[in-house]
């Protein structure tokens, strides 16, 4: 792994992007250059992570270290309360959209919610 990838990896995983290969790059990807030379490109999040809510849950996972599906239920919590103080919640049709991402149902994201607020 060529050091510029490793010292920008924080950043990428921030923003939802990604490294590839500069042999593998596509159109759209960013090229960037240590010494002069090529040394990895960077994959920018495409329209799958442009709401507000994705970037909250790429911000949460990102934080946790893991996809929300991937979390244990203490962690999915957790994950949860994160997004409600961040405002996830305020944003329309939110609690569905959450509720996918943790491989759980609306009805589970609401217990979550309703045991942070008692």
């Amino acid at each position: 792994m060529h050091p510029l990838t490793s010292a920008i990896q924080p950043l990428l995983s921030r923003i939802g992007a990604t490294t590839v290969p500069v042999e593998e790059r596509e159109p759209g990807d960013v090229l960037l250059y240590w010494e002069g030379s090529p040394a990895v490109a960077v994959r920018l999040p495409g329209e799958e992570l442009t709401s507000a809510l994705d970037r909250l849950i790429a911000q949460v996972e990102s934080e946790l270290g893991a996809k929300l599906s991937e979390l244990s239920r203490a962690d999915k919590q957790r994950a949860v309360r994160l997004l409600e103080e961040r405002g996830a919640f305020a944003l329309r049709k939110s609690a569905e959209s959450v509720a996918k991402a943790l491989g759980v149902s609306r009805f589970t994201v609401y217990n979550y919610l309703n045991r942070e607020r008692s």
